[in-house]
């Protein structure tokens, strides 16, 4: 096993992987920029070392910074976390070259996974239900013409490397099709260098429900069910729950067998996730795959008692997957608590905490890095904290997370809090009954 793994990530998944590591016996590193010299993460490592200025591209996507912290400190693995170079296959080679486990996927794998055209192209070899577009990239607004008057409108336009929502745009109809391919590509451009379009059927009010899955070295995959992430806005996630209240017993079942299909054609290894839109028929359709542990991957660890972080670093050393598809035998629900104020368009709000008062009880779990005193920095993303309750029911967690938000006490800055309570009281989430669609008439 691995004697000491540096974390190349900061707050909360930071936290969540050091607490992993520990249990195993595993001496950990973490790596902060000095925005973040007083995170928990720093504090509890076993190891800390700066490695540049605030600046992300300074410093926790500075690929030869995180090397030389992990060769100074004799690291033999190396932990991404999720995004920065959670799915940068350039890194995962650069580890590889430096004799660093990564632990995540090969470069192989991201390359082949992130590209979002080549991956349906792939999972369309491997049998599993892709959604009507372009056969791949997408070479001219002729070609997108063409295409678009074959599958029928309305379609969407996604960038080959996007991701968070960047460089997508639905078109309603023709006449919108100029306008939303040039916005399309100048913002994919900007955001990932790459102005490379496919084009998708837009389907109308899906759910977004995704299917963990993990794979190891030895050709065998697993699922470990499902979660549904339909609550979004702007292709941001903000409540996920598991079982997802929409799944019936044979589309679990088919879904499951679809993602394991889907690992399983692409010898996947580590913990990933396969992601489908599904549409009011139940029917379902590969969006992408995630080559990289999830944020909302604590409502899985919830329902079917897994240690998800604990299986990945398992697999990077070798060891087997134990074979068995998993199915929840309990209600999990996880919302996303924010830095942001949602009665003003959910703006950012960094800043010193001056109160912290975390709620407790029996099937409550918080993943977070903040504490009374700590100063939110600007320069990354706005979450601090994962509030996740789980029950025997549905019913019962919705019941658990109301409780838990009235007790969840931040002072100082502005937060998701309020947002969250209003949803665990809306008819639509409380019967089950919503799509990727909710946001669009939500009202704080």
């Amino acid at each position: 096993m691995f004697k000491k793994i540096l974390i190349a990530n900061r707050g909360e998944i930071a936290m969540r992987l050091i607490r992993t590591c520990k249990e195993m016996g595993i001496q950990t590193v973490a790596v902060y920029s000095k925005a973040d010299e007083e995170s928990l993460h720093v504090r509890f490592a076993d190891e800390a070392v700066c490695i540049g200025p605030a600046s992300s591209a300074e410093s926790y996507l500075k690929s030869a910074n995180i090397i030389a912290a992990a060769e100074i400190t004799n690291a033999d693995a190396i932990h991404p976390g999720y995004g920065f170079l959670s799915e940068n296959s350039k890194f995962s080679k650069i580890c590889q070259e430096h004799k660093i486990k990564f632990i995540g996927a090969s470069p192989e794998m991201i390359d082949k996974m992130g590209d979002k055209a080549s991956a349906k192209a792939t999972m369309k070899k491997a049998g599993v239900p892709t959604i009507p577009g372009s056969e791949g990239i997408v070479d001219s607004l002729e070609d997108a013409q063409k295409i678009a008057q074959k599958i029928g409108y309305p379609i969407m336009l996604k960038a080959t490397a996007g991701g968070g929502g960047k460089g997508m745009r639905i078109v309603p109809k023709a006449k919108d099709l100029l306008k939303a391919w040039e916005d399309a590509r100048q913002e994919s451009k900007a955001s990932f260098d790459n102005d490379d379009m496919y084009i998708e059927k837009f389907i109308e009010n899906p759910r977004h429900i995704e299917i963990q899955i993990i794979g190891d070295s030895k050709g065998e995959a697993a699922h470990l069910s499902e979660r549904d992430c339909s609550i979004q806005r702007r292709h941001q996630k903000l409540i996920e729950e598991t079982p997802s209240p929409f799944m019936t017993e044979k589309l679990r079942n088919e879904m499951g067998e679809a993602a394991v299909k889907a690992a399983k054609a692409v010898k996947y290894e580590g913990a990933g996730t396969i992601e489908f839109l599904v549409d009011k028929n139940r029917k379902f359709y590969f969006m992408e795959m995630n080559t990289r542990i999830q944020v909302e991957h604590p409502i899985t660890e919830q329902v079917i008692d897994y240690d998800l972080i604990r299986e990945q670093i398992k697999i990077a050393n070798g060891e087997a997957i134990s074979g068995k598809n998993y199915f929840p035998n309990l209600c999990s629900i996880e919302c996303r608590i924010n830095a942001e104020d949602p009665f003003n368009d959910f703006m950012p709000n960094p800043g010193r905490i001056l109160n912290l008062h975390l709620p407790g009880g029996h099937g409550i779990r918080i993943d977070t890095h903040v504490y009374s005193g700590y100063i939110i920095p600007p320069h990354y993303d706005s979450m601090i904290a994962k509030l996740i309750t789980t029950a025997q029911t549905r019913e019962e967690a919705i019941n658990k997370m109301q409780r838990a938000l009235d007790e969840f006490l931040i002072e100082g800055v502005k937060t998701t809090i309020p947002f969250h309570q209003k949803v665990m009281a809306h008819p639509k989430f409380l019967s089950g009954k919503y799509t990727t669609k909710f946001m669009d008439t939500f009202e704080m």
